[in-house]
């Protein structure tokens, strides 16, 4: 492995585990729906990373951060979904509230096949401009002078896709195993209050953030 390459392994594992709108949907989905929610959700926000990253090595997401008209609509787009998320999930935490007096934790609700979970993650990544202004700048930090710049693009946008899947994959097993103390009413109401709130927070944030 070379230094660069032992370097941007270093960074992409610290940017992976620090928390923020990937953590807090994962977050949302196995509480409300159990593992698989959770897992699909993780496969959503990877392949929106991943689709963010193949565009940054081709030279697609350049088009992105030279356009501000581009730039500003799509960070409005994904400001507004992580919003209503958020809101969703404040809503879900006052209905909590009512039913205080039930008695045990509600086990996960029921749902349609996955792909609402995916489409979650997806969805919410594939609105965030952020991430191919990120790639763009961020990578070819790690390339250098005689390396192939696609080849290289792509290996470097794989190992952090896999950093990523193993993590939200680790964290969405915890969340899940310790289901039944997170789903008693007054933590599940605290943890929905938090997690909508640091969607909201962040959904404002990324319409408001500048280039």
């Amino acid at each position: 492995m070379d230094a660069k390459l032992a370097a941007f392994v270093g960074v992409a594992a610290l940017l992976t585990v620090t928390p923020g709108a990937d953590m807090a949907l994962v977050t949302r989905n196995a509480l409300a729906s159990g593992r698989r929610a959770a897992l699909l959700t993780t496969l959503g926000i990877n392949s929106g990373v991943l689709t963010w990253a193949l565009a940054s090595a081709v030279g697609l997401a350049a088009l992105l951060r030279a356009s501000a008209e581009a730039f500003t609509l799509l960070k409005l787009a994904g400001g507004a979904y992580l919003a209503v998320l958020g809101l969703q999930t404040l809503w879900q935490a006052r209905g909590r509230r009512r039913e205080a007096g039930a008695a045990p934790p509600a086990p996960p609700a029921r749902r349609p096949p996955g792909a609402w979970a995916y489409r979650q993650g997806l969805v919410t990544n594939l609105l965030n401009p952020k991430i191919a202004v990120f790639y763009t700048a961020f990578l070819p930090q790690f390339i250098g002078p005689g390396d192939p710049v696609l080849a290289r693009s792509l290996l470097l946008a794989g190992i952090h896709n896999v950093m990523g899947v193993a993590w939200l994959s680790a964290y969405a097993y915890l969340v899940t195993r310790a289901g039944d103390v997170l789903r008693r009413p007054r933590v599940r109401r605290l943890l929905d209050r938090v997690t909508g709130s640091v969607l909201v927070a962040l959904g404002v944030r990324l319409a408001a953030a500048g280039r």
